[in-house]
């Protein structure tokens, strides 16, 4: 059934603000973690935008090579958000950007052997590399409702009051308001915190002014990529579990469109994934990984018309051309930031728990699998000195709790399950989420 072109793009705008709010506070914990300027942190936004859409427009648009073809949206995977701090702490932005080039196209190769691989990631091993994710990430939140690390008023009381006000805010958004006000609560959160930070006198709209209109996007603005072996293997684990994870969206939208996934449909949108990571690299920009927010977004409305994802990589296209736009978000104060932090990371840590919701627990070695993949990702990340005696090529490896505690989920799952007969007949039924 057709619908009106002004239907349609209300629609694209109401997926484009479901994920704003998740797609650019990757660049502004990373950029602001690797010590960016404001102006630099606006076009670092923008850059993530614009690649968010192409991204977008690479998986939704079907070929015989690319495309899963469903109406997927993709933004920063968040997953990424630490090791990137890290390697760039250590090695610098060039090393960032030639580890994401190198593990895409890394991707793009084992896309064919990792879609028969899929039924070996059952789900003690998503569950636990979801859950994994949102627990390693709580420290980078509550970091943030206090002022962020290093800042002269951490702790504040003004901060504490910003921080819990905007998640108070929001979840007071998802107590008495469905639908769409629901799904954009965070970016509502993130507008009233920063209203009230404004009349507090925490709001600076020095970017705002400084940056252009319009301007056009240029390769290797930050930096030109570097190869080092150590940041490589990092981004491609982190790579492939962002496979994983994607692989429950994946599944998700083929129940919910009816439509029955193949392994060449799957082969295509990893292949996708590992394209919009090589096209990331080349802009200086991220991974890109399926949102699992947009998900909803379909189920509630219903419509899973593909031209409605169309219109929203098209409007995000527009927007990474448009620096003033991005340089608003620069704007938001980072304890307003953390306070919306927490729901978000949060709601990963559910979405992890949900899914192991799934598991067999009656059978010890599936809550060993558990036990010790998240205990270790949330050791490493708690106590990151762990392996400081280590050699720094191996050291940037289990530095990452998340990286840690997935590569143990998948290595236990190896151990106790793989050689058992599988129960169940399609990989599927194991990754699906709502």
């Amino acid at each position: 059934m057709k619908q009106h072109p002004l239907k349609t793009t209300s629609l694209g705008i109401q997926h484009v603000l479901a994920m704003y709010a998740g797609a650019v506070i990757v660049p502004l914990i990373i950029g602001g973690a690797l010590g960016l300027s404001s102006k630099q942190l606006a076009y670092l936004v923008s850059l993530d935008i614009l690649t968010s859409g192409i991204a977008t427009l690479l998986q939704v648009w079907q070929n015989r090579y690319f495309g899963i073809g469903l109406p997927i949206v993709l933004g920063c995977t968040f997953t990424a958000v630490g090791p990137i701090i890290a390697i760039g702490g250590q090695y610098g932005l060039s090393a960032i950007y030639g580890s994401i080039l190198v593990s895409g196209i890394i991707i793009m190769l084992i896309a064919t052997f990792f879609g028969k691989m899929i039924r070996f990631f059952p789900p003690v091993v998503t569950g636990s590399v979801v859950t994994i994710i949102g627990t390693t990430l709580i420290p980078v939140a509550m970091n943030n409702v206090a002022g962020g690390q290093g800042s002269p008023d951490f702790g504040s009381i003004t901060n504490i009051t910003l921080a819990f006000g905007t998640l108070l805010f929001i979840i007071i958004l998802y107590r008495f308001f469905k639908g769409f006000i629901r799904a954009i609560s965070i970016l509502l959160g993130l507008m009233a915190g920063t209203s009230v930070a404004f009349f507090m006198g925490k709001v600076n709209f020095s970017s705002v002014g400084e940056a252009s209109w319009f301007h056009m996007v240029t390769p290797f603005h930050f930096a030109t990529p570097s190869f080092e072996l150590a940041p490589i293997i990092t981004m491609t684990l982190v790579a492939i579990v962002s496979l994983v994870e994607s692989s429950g969206v994946y599944f998700a939208l083929s129940d919910i469109t009816g439509r029955k996934l193949t392994e060449k449909d799957l082969v295509k949108g990893y292949r996708s994934e590992g394209l919009a990571s090589v096209i990331g690299a080349v802009f200086n920009s991220f991974p890109y990984t399926t949102y699992s927010q947009n998900v909803g977004l379909v189920q509630f409305s219903g419509v899973k018309d593909k031209k409605v994802i169309y219109t929203a990589a098209g409007i995000l296209i527009l927007l990474g051309f448009v620096p003033k736009i991005a340089a608003l978000t620069t704007v938001i104060p980072t304890a307003v930031l953390g306070g919306a932090m927490v729901a978000m990371f949060g709601m990963v840590i559910a979405s992890g728990i949900k899914m192991l919701s799934k598991v067999d627990f009656s059978s010890q070695e599936n809550l060993l699998i558990i036990a010790c993949s998240v205990g270790v990702g949330l050791g490493v990340t708690t106590v990151p000195d762990l392996f400081a005696q280590l050699p720094e090529s191996i050291k940037i490896l289990t530095s990452s709790g998340i990286v840690a505690g997935s590569f143990t989920a998948i290595f236990l799952n190896i151990v106790f399950n793989v050689s058992k007969p599988l129960k169940q007949s399609q990989p599927s039924q194991g990754l699906k989420v709502s």
